[in-house]
């Protein structure tokens, strides 16, 4: 049978290039899309860490006058899932490597707007059937940085194939002077309010939002909020099209992220033996130079230190959490802005027997953290899906979170009484002040120091279904709608098969936004 044809456009993925869970998904739908007899392709920048993983790599078009200069098109695959991989090979991209937004005090690229435009027009002139690889059926812009391709794909006249567009994070909006219009080829008369034009600038995700055949977000709860009070300026355009935006939550690829098989973590363990998680909190407190103290409770920070992540108050919260919980261990993890690095080194310094910290990424202490911390605080002032306190829950560590965005649709909060909330996973709490996150500590520590309850969360969570079929089965019947007349039966077809009886799960539609202006 053919194979309906998707071509995946972003900026990172797994396991090539990772600043975010952004890569994490990319790379994990890709693969579970190809395990469903989609022909999927990823296509993203080609960083030198992209060139030097990708396998079986070959130039397969020349990409002359790109935004930028020329530039080369090559093919591969992953080197995990062997889905295929196409890289734009540029001057751009070349001199990018850790982070491929930023420089190394942190300050945007100042050819960011210049570099993933090249990306987008890119992207069109395969949708456009002008390199040497097969026109996809369906391509699936990702963020700001592919925000331009359905824009362009208008401009080109490209009909014949499908635009999405999937919002990981609207406060990431690609948003640059007017003046570099003319050099990444946007004609004056789609940068108006309609159009792609944002507060006196040109906006590569509003550009996105007008002109996807379909828009998604990552959770439901994110896709109302940002209609309203968090949808960043970006209301106005979003609530005109709100009739093709729909929420299809992201899963986890749990050849990754599962405590009975991970290769990162000190010992293995599961639903059914717990007894490895011991040895994993022995380990994450060495990590973190910390006492090794079994039955002391572990609360441990990962995520970026920012802003949005209210490292503002978990820093001003410090004080009170250390001095009314005297045996409570803090292990941070993360990297972000400078000021608030520099605060949780000086609580380490002031608190070495209690207080660990590593500034920057990186993958083992990350599973390590999971797996072996009891609780993992995850405050935040929004969060479109949240795969960190996910992966927390699938290892038995307790989230306390922000009760805001995806976190809502993917934690249950324990209730605060004496009994235990059915089904709860975790504690969610409203707010932003520092008194709001200590008493949802307080809240956690009082549950820890109750075995049975804390037992029966911990066997919750890791329960839980957060794997990619029921999502990956959501965004085929999404092509399906998108899809050219000419192309649609494939996809219909199977998803036809995919839902014969034997299939284990019926298939979770995208969900729609059933709600007023």
């Amino acid at each position: 049978m053919l194979q309906p044809r998707v071509l995946l456009v972003t900026s990172e993925a797994v396991p090539l290039v990772k600043t975010g869970g952004l890569a994490d998904v990319i790379g994990a739908l890709a693969a579970n899309l190809s395990t469903l007899k989609v022909d999927v392709t990823i296509m993203m920048p080609g960083y030198p860490a992209a060139l030097e993983l990708t396998k079986q790599l070959q130039i397969i078009s020349d990409l002359p006058a790109l935004p930028g200069g020329d530039a080369e098109l090559m093919q591969g695959v992953m080197p995990d899932s062997g889905v295929k991989v196409l890289l734009i090979r540029s001057p751009l991209f070349d001199k990018r490597t850790a982070n491929p937004y930023v420089d190394q005090n942190g300050q945007e690229l100042d050819d960011n707007a210049v570099a993933f435009a090249s990306l987008a027009h890119a992207a069109v002139r395969v949708c456009a059937g002008k390199t040497d690889y097969p026109v996809p059926h369906v391509v699936h812009a990702n963020d700001w940085h592919a925000g331009l391709v359905a824009a362009l794909m208008k401009l080109e006249g490209v009909t014949n194939v499908g635009t999405a567009l999937t919002i990981h994070n609207l406060a990431f909006q690609g948003n640059f002077a007017l003046d570099k219009a003319e050099e990444i080829g946007i004609p004056a008369d789609m940068i108006t309010e309609d159009g792609m034009e944002f507060w006196g600038k040109m906006s590569y995700l509003k550009a996105g939002i007008a002109w996807s055949d379909q828009i998604t977000t990552v959770s439901k709860t994110y896709a109302e909020e940002i209609l309203g009070e968090l949808g960043y300026g970006m209301q106005g355009i979003l609530n005109k099209r709100k009739d093709v935006l729909s929420a299809i939550p992201n899963g986890v690829d749990l050849d990754l992220w599962s405590p009975s098989h991970d290769k990162l973590i000190k010992r293995n363990y599961s639903l059914e033996d717990m007894s490895g998680k011991a040895a994993c909190k022995r380990e994450l407190q060495r990590l973190f130079n910390l006492p090794i103290q079994q039955f002391t409770p572990l609360m441990a920070v990962g995520s970026r230190i920012t802003h949005q992540k209210m490292a503002d108050v978990i820093l001003a919260a410090m004080p009170d959490l250390l001095e009314r919980h005297p045996h409570l261990q803090i292990a941070i993890l993360g990297c972000g802005e400078p000021q608030y690095e520099a605060q949780f080194k000086q609580f380490a310094a002031d608190y070495p027997d209690r207080v660990g910290v590593s500034l920057g990424y990186d993958e083992q202490r990350a599973h390590a953290l999971h797996a072996g911390a009891d609780i993992l605080l995850h405050p935040t002032r929004f969060e479109p899906f949240g795969l960190t306190p996910i992966y927390a829950m699938l290892y038995g560590t307790i989230p306390v979170a922000s009760r805001v965005g995806g976190l809502c649709d993917t934690v249950i909060d324990a209730g605060s009484g004496d009994v235990l909330a059915e089904g709860a996973t975790g504690i969610l709490f409203k707010g932003e002040q520092p008194e709001n996150l200590c008493e949802a500590v307080a809240r956690a520590l009082a549950l820890y120091a109750r075995p049975t309850q804390w037992e029966t969360m911990q066997r919750t969570a890791m329960a839980s279904d957060f794997s990619w079929s029921s999502p990956a089965m959501a965004y085929i019947q999404l092509y399906a709608k998108i899809a050219p007349t000419a192309a649609r039966p494939l996809f219909l077809e199977l998803l036809k098969e995919l839902l014969k009886p034997k299939a284990s799960k019926p298939m979770v539609s995208p969900s729609p936004l059933k709600m007023t202006a």
